[in-house]
């Protein structure tokens, strides 16, 4: 079994994930709101007047449109409408089950707290940096492909026994499959790279991984393939 170092080198919060919302996006938006002429509008205008579009409506209403906008190919207008209401009083991308939709509940959500100067839920989440350093090449490979699930292991290790992540998958954290992993680290982006270390940057929900702001330099294995 394979001992890791793993060395948290930044820490900060996030209330909106970065690029998830562009000019296209306003533009599209507006165009579904059944707004005049949208593409008429300076680009530095078009959040500020998507938000002033959605207020226009009733909170529930302006959270139908959203949702129908990012997630139409993956929920029924039924949904839709049940999720837009419990968006008012619910942190959906904590609470909903379908954990591959969270960063797109987290985004409907940030949208709408802002149009609305925090009428929904305060969405928050934690991105930091983390560098891995494995005892030889081999074992740093086990990063390359698919890393979620190993990574998650890592962190969890940095974590105490009452953390989320240990009480809801703890059989998931202990070996075999874990497919809840990618759907929980909602950014990973691999950076600066040697032979036996890598530093990842990370991006997920305070919900899971808030309380790795407090941890240090520490040893972690994982779990023979």
């Amino acid at each position: 079994m394979a001992t890791y170092t793993v060395e948290r080198l930044s820490f900060q919060h996030l209330t909106e994930l970065p690029q998830a919302w562009q000019n296209a996006d306003y533009l599209a938006l507006l165009t579904q709101l059944d707004y005049d002429n949208p593409a008429a509008l300076p680009p530095a205008e078009l959040k500020e007047m998507c938000q002033m579009a959605l207020t226009d409506l009733e909170p529930a209403a302006a959270a139908q449109a959203v949702l129908t906008y990012l997630l139409a190919d993956e929920l029924t207008e039924g949904q839709i409408e049940q999720l837009a209401h419990q968006m008012e009083t619910e942190k959906l991308w904590e609470e909903n089950p379908a954990m591959k939709l969270h960063p797109a509940f987290f985004n409907a959500t940030q949208l709408l707290y802002t149009a609305y100067n925090g009428k929904f839920p305060h969405p928050q989440a934690v991105e930091f940096k983390v560098k891995i350093t494995a005892p030889t090449p081999d074992d740093l490979a086990v990063l390359d492909q698919e890393p979620a699930v190993p990574l998650l292991r890592l962190l969890a290790q940095g974590l105490t026994d009452h953390a989320l992540l240990h009480r809801l998958f703890s059989e998931q954290l202990a070996g075999g499959e874990f497919a809840e992993a990618p759907t929980i680290l909602w950014q990973l982006t691999p950076g600066e790279k040697t032979a036996d270390s890598v530093v990842f940057d990370i991006i997920s929900s305070d919900y899971w991984l808030e309380d790795f702001k407090y941890a240090d330099t520490y040893e972690a294995t994982l779990p023979d393939a």
